[in-house]
This record gives C-alpha cells, structure tokens and sequence, in this order.
C-alpha cells in the first residue's frame, strides 16, 4: 500500500535555481536517511551530480529554444511512502523507480531515494522538468497527482502489496467534528416557544417580551424581528407553520393551540465497520488507541447484533442468500434506470432530427430538383447539412415509417415518471445492500478475531 503525492518545485526567494536544486537533491539524499546512501538510485544521471546534470539540460534547452520564465517549475517531486513492515527499502527503492520511470516514459532524468528514518519507508522521486533532449518541459497536466496515484496502485499490485481503498466522502473520518450550529431562525422559533408557553395575555404583550429577550421589533403590514447580532429583519409568516402572526395571535386569544417546530437531527448511520486493531497497531498505534479500538469495537458489534435480530438473520448463510438477495435488487433497479435514461437520450435526438427533416425538406428538395447545384449548395449548405443528417440517423436506425413527435413525447414522459418513481426505491435497495454488506464484514472479522486468539492461547 502506497500513499503518493506530486509536488512542484519552485525556486526559493533569494536563492538560484542552481542552490534550489541542491538543497532539494541533498536533502533526498541525507546519509542518515538512505543508509549511507545504498538506498538511492538514478536514470540519465549520477547521485553524486544530480543538481549540476539537471542545470546543464535547463541551460541547454534555454539555447535551443530560447524560453525563458520567470516563475517557472524547476523540478517536480514524488513523495511515495508505504505501509510499515509491508515492504523492505530496497524493493521499495525498486517500486519508486519503476513508478518514476513509467510516469515519466524514460524521457527526464530522476533520482530516487528511499528513506528509512520514520516507521513508513518512504521515497523521494525527484525528476528534472526539463526533458532529455532539451526540447521540452513537462506538462503538469489536470489531476497529475491523482494519475500518480493511480500508476502507484497499479505496480503496488504487480508486486503483490496492498491498495488503498478509496472511499466515499461520507465514509472518510473528518479530522474536526464541529457541533450543528443553530440558525438565527431555530433560535427566533424557540424564543417564541417559550413566551408563549408563559401564555402572555395579548398580542402587544408578546411583542414586549420578545423585546426583553433582546430583539428589536419592526411593526408595519408586516410584523418583523431581528437579534443583536443578525443583519436582517424576520417576518413571523417565513418561519413556517404555527409561526405566523394570525397563527400566533390564535394562540394567545386561545382559539388554537401552539405546536412547536420539531428539529429534525440527521440521522445517524445504524453501525459502523469493526477497527482492525493489529493493523492499527502495526502502523504505529499505541496501547491506548487498542483499548479505545475494544470498546469501540464492542458497541458497533452490539449494534449489529441489533441489526441481525431486526433482519431475523440468524446464521451466515441466511446472510450471505440477503446480502446476494439486495445487491440483485439493487443492480436490476439500477439497470432500469440506466436503460430509462438511455432510451430517453435516444427519443431526444430522435425528436432533434425529425423536426431537422421536416424544417430542410423543401430546401433539400429544391436542392435536388436543381441537379445538386455547387451554388445551391453554399446558399443552403447548413440545411443541406441538417437534413442529411437526419437521413444518415434514420437509416442507421432502420426507421422505414418516422414517428411521430408527439408519440415520442408522450413516451419520454412516462419514461421519465417510470425514472422519478423508481429512483426512491433505488436509494432505498443501496442503503439496505451497504447496510449489509457492512454487517456481513463486521461478523467476518469478528469470527477471525476470535479463532486468531483462540490460536493463540493454544501455541501458549
């Protein structure tokens, strides 16, 4: 497994490109980092004159070209760095290398160094922006990095190492959990509640207090309230039902009854996936992270357990028949959708060259009355074109009677509610399919927890 990141060298404030180069190249190559240098290896260059090789291509490809800029890129780097004790440095010295040839097809010069000061060996790739024979630059082209990323996975599997897996973004662990904050609104709304929960006499005397609780009160057509710290005023009518001013006044002359705005928190996932805490553990975490990962571990188990008993899922092999059961369902909702919408496109164009056909018929009728006339041609080339265009997609079609517009609009529109109607229960048969997928994973692992300890207390 391999974590990979591309980053563009620039020159320093101060310094020339020459001393820039240096520093980087030495920095890659520290003694204490590469063990004496044995874990450093180069293309089209020597270790120990990297910096000077990289500066003679540059001053030549100023000759040739005569280019020059003033902000330009004057390396780039490849930082790789692997799972702890997946890997020895000297393969992945090997691994870094062929990443750094492949990405770079043989056509700049590079040095690769491969660090073993932290727990993750790592390597340094540096490469030289200017190629090999001097006539170009590279293209730091869209997505660079995550194209790395995606060769780095490729030769990690060639050589037999694990892959990141990729997951969604709501999947990902958020470094921040920030508290839900509270609208100016949701605030108003609550303010409200407890006034008239006080059950204040009149209308007048509901405004009062709402100036007591620090808003300042706007009377007109209208009634409208702001806070210390908003911006704007707050009509009672955009707050929603039960807010409004012939709502509340209801309230207060005691012809209706207030119910309170119901807040709606977002809804929690039912489980989460198991910790592999051997894994943690061999990536550097201490004691401390394996008790919280137990305990963690023990309430998400708890929680699929729950799950299980719900679902009436009472061995693995009614697991595996549920889990097969919801991911036909959810590929067959999946797969209609997709022909709706492709059967859709089809209609749109079809209905584009019908109205094309029937607009240039005259035109191209006339054209071909004219025995294909050069100059009739040029007059009309646009309709011309359009109407053989058409043609070309009828006959491609196999179309001997067209259709008409109309049909082909009525059957885009119940294409489109057979979509619209289907979608929900397409979400749906996804949440259930991951939900699980998730608890077949969490037993698997659970099971594999208990026979590798099982194993263990035996060799004891």
């Amino acid at each position: 497994m391999a974590a990979t990141q591309l980053i563009a060298l620039h020159k320093n404030k101060g310094k020339s490109v020459a001393a820039c180069l240096k520093s980087r190249t030495d920095y890659a190559q520290n003694l204490d980092k590469t063990e004496q240098g044995q874990l450093v290896s180069s293309y089209k260059c020597s270790p120990l004159t990297v910096d000077e090789e990289f500066m003679l291509t540059k001053r030549q490809y100023e000759l040739i070209t005569g280019r020059r800029q003033k902000n330009d890129v004057i390396a780039y780097q490849i930082r790789q760095s692997f799972k702890p004790g997946e890997i020895t440095a000297e393969e992945a010295n090997k691994v870094g290398y062929e990443l750094a040839m492949r990405f770079t097809k043989g056509k700049y010069a590079f040095l690769v160094a491969t660090h073993t000061d932290r727990e993750h060996i790592h390597n340094h790739i540096i490469y030289n922006s200017t190629a090999l024979d001097c006539s170009r630059k590279f293209r730091d082209f869209l997505l660079s990095g995550l194209a790395v990323q995606r060769l780095s996975d490729l030769i990690c599997l060639e050589h037999s190492l694990s892959v990141i897996e990729i997951k969604p973004y709501r999947e990902r662990q958020k470094r921040v959990l920030y508290p839900p904050k509270e609208s100016n609104r949701d605030q108003l709304c609550g303010v409200i509640d407890s006034i008239l929960a006080d059950k204040p006499g009149s209308y007048k005397e509901f405004l009062k207090k709402l100036e007591q609780q620090g808003y300042e009160v706007k009377r007109g057509k209208f009634t409208s309230v702001k806070g210390a710290r908003q911006k704007r005023f707050i009509r009672f009518r955009t707050l929603g039902a039960g807010y409004s001013e012939e709502e509340l006044k209801a309230v207060l002359t005691g012809e209706a009854e207030h119910c309170p705005r119901k807040k709606h928190p977002v809804q929690e996932q039912k489980f989460q996936m198991l910790v592999d805490i051997q894994a943690k553990l061999a990536e550097g975490k201490g004691g401390g992270y394996a008790r919280w990962a137990k305990r963690y571990n023990l309430k998400e188990m708890s929680k699929t357990l729950i799950f299980l008993q719900e679902n009436k899922i009472g061995s693995m092999d009614e697991m595996e028949e549920q889990v097969c059961a919801a991911t036909m369902r959810y590929h067959e909702l999946g797969d209609s959708i997709k022909a709706a919408e492709a059967r859709m496109a089809e209609i749109a164009v079809m209905k584009t060259h019908i109205i094309n056909y029937a607009k240039t018929r005259s035109i191209y009728e006339a054209y071909r009355k004219a025995g294909y006339s050069k100059r009739f041609l040029e007059a009309n080339r646009e309709s011309i074109a359009l109407h053989k265009a058409a043609k070309a997609a009828f006959d491609e079609a196999g179309l001997k009677k067209l259709p008409k517009v109309k049909e082909l609009s009525i059957e885009y529109v119940e294409l489109l509610k057979k979509k619209k109607a289907e979608y929900p229960s397409y979400r749906k048969a996804r949440e259930r399919m991951q939900e699980l997928m998730k608890a077949q994973k969490n037993v698997e692992m659970f099971f594999a927890d208990n026979r590798s300890e099982q194993e263990q207390q035996q060799t004891r």
